[in-house]
This record gives structure tokens, sequence and C-alpha cells, in this order.
């Protein structure tokens, strides 16, 4: 028989927000350091607003990746619904 207890793995909620966070701030990052222009700063008070955006984004997305590898949610196996997984713990 297999293990009782197994992680929510890409299922983690946190997981998808991370990505999505990861993806568009790496997009961002691209733009601004490509696009940057002498009108975008002049809008933004000399400031990449991309470039600065998509670093926190990724920044973001890192501690989700940490905090779903610290606190994964854990599944067990619940003997009363006849072996269908059964969510226990991970956010508290």
């Amino acid at each position: 028989m297999s293990d009782a207890r197994h992680s929510a793995g890409a299922f983690d909620i946190r997981n998808v927000i991370a990505a999505l966070f990861g993806f568009y701030g790496i997009v961002l990052i691209v733009m601004g350091i490509v696009a940057d222009s002498p009108a975008d700063r002049a809008r933004t008070g000399d400031v990449n607003a991309n470039l600065w955006a998509g670093i926190a984004m990724a920044v973001v997305a890192v501690i989700f990746v940490v905090w779903t590898r610290l606190r994964p949610v854990i599944i067990e196996r619940d003997p009363e619904t006849h072996g269908r997984p059964a969510a226990r713990g991970g956010l508290s």
C-alpha cells in the first residue's frame, strides 16, 4: 500500500500564484531593460517603473515558492471516505 500522506504539489494555489507573478515579473523586467525610453522615464519621474515592478513581482514569486516549500499542504487518505483524499493542515 502506498503512503497515506503526500503534498498538494502543483495543485497548491500558492504555486499557481507564484507562477503568475513570476511570469509577469519576468515580462516586466525584460520590458524595463529593452523598451525603456526617455518619454517613459519622463512620465514616471525618471524611474524605470517596468523594471522595478518586475523585480518586485519576481521577489513576491520567490517568497510564494519558499512559503510553499517550507509549509506544504499535506493531503491524507481518509479511511472514512474510502480512500479519497482529505485536505489537512497547511496554512495555519
